[in-house]
């Protein structure tokens, strides 16, 4: 469980995702543990391992604080009700099986947000974008530690978004990064995907900790789960945080992204067959579909093919060039 929870937190720490989105599907699939119990002891593990990669973040300088401001006030209220919520439903079996699949709907959304994003990231190449004219990911290779740009506030969505995301937290354990993350993204493309992950990552400490509370008296926190998450989440966040901030987490979010369609088939109590298949259609069409997508955008259908300019030169593998071009 500990070796779990090291390997989870590292992507926590790189991409700002994949929290509660991985730990609980992996403590109820690997180690049987009860939905509820999963959520209360993930929750609160969660509330000790982000504060270690929100400091990172913050000495990095890739926090926005006045989102994390607005974001919390609609989240950490929520959070708490989220708990409420899920204690009011009771704790039998046929309850338990609710809550599993409210976090499979779950992981289905934070999904579909990781395609979408990789969908912004390659029509920002498609059309040349660059930072100055409005990006909306990380440019491929761009350094995190980056000045952080200047953003007009939305008070009120982005309270929304987090009152949001709080409710589904305290019900699900999921959305406190794979959710809220996307949903800043919409609304503030002109955020890099690093500064991205510690605005996340910083609002999600107090959420986190509202939820974690509301569990502790109200939910079925196990000790002996939440230690063995902490001995390996406190070493595995902080560690991907030193990565995520100085280098990009695409290919992790690509792989993230697949992650989560698994776990969400489990927890739709899909059979193990059944899966395999599944992924395995995905794993061959969704590359194909890709490549649709790159040539309607007006890329090359592979990232690494050769393109002639007009002059007859080579202009190399690099997709934004070929796009500018």
């Amino acid at each position: 469980m500990a070796i779990g929870s090291f390997l989870v937190a590292v992507v926590v720490g790189l991409t700002g995702m994949g929290g509660g989105a991985l730990m609980t599907p992996m403590l109820v699939t690997f180690f049987g543990v009860p939905p509820l119990a999963a959520v209360s002891s993930d929750l609160v593990a969660a509330a000790v391992m982000k504060p270690v990669g929100s400091f990172v973040h913050l000495r990095r300088g890739t926090v926005n604080l006045r989102l994390v401001a607005w974001l919390c006030a609609g989240s950490v209220p929520a959070a708490f009700c989220g708990v409420l919520i899920a204690r009011a439903l009771g704790t039998g079996e046929g309850v338990q099986s609710v809550i599993q699949k409210g976090l499979g709907i779950a992981l289905l959304i934070a999904a579909a947000g990781l395609a979408v994003r990789g969908y912004l990231a390659m029509r920002d190449r498609a059309e040349g974008r660059t930072p100055e004219t409005g990006r909306r990911t990380a440019a491929p290779g761009e350094p995190a530690a980056t000045e952080m740009p200047s953003v007009a506030v939305r008070p009120v969505p982005t309270a929304l978004v987090g009152a949001v995301g709080g409710l589904v937290v305290g019900i699900t354990s999921v959305g406190s990064g794979s959710l809220i993350i996307v949903a800043l993204l919409a609304l503030y493309p002109a955020l890099k995907a690093n500064q991205l992950v510690g605005t996340d990552l910083v609002q999600a400490v107090p959420l986190v900790m509202s939820a974690a509370l509301g569990h502790l008296l109200f939910g079925e926190f196990t000790l002996s789960v939440t230690v063995a998450l902490l001995a390996g989440s406190i070493p595995g966040v902080y560690l991907g945080s030193r990565i995520s901030s100085r280098a990009p987490g695409g290919l992790i979010r690509r792989a993230l992204a697949f992650v989560l369609l698994a776990s969400a088939l489990k927890m739709f109590g899909v059979g193990n067959a059944q899966t395999v298949w599944a992924l395995l259609a995905v794993l061959l069409l969704a590359p194909a579909f890709w490549m649709v997508l790159r040539v309607r955008c007006g890329l090359p259908p592979l990232p690494w093919t050769r393109t002639a300019d007009s002059s007859g030169s080579d202009t190399g593998r690099d997709p934004d060039r070929v796009a500018a071009q």
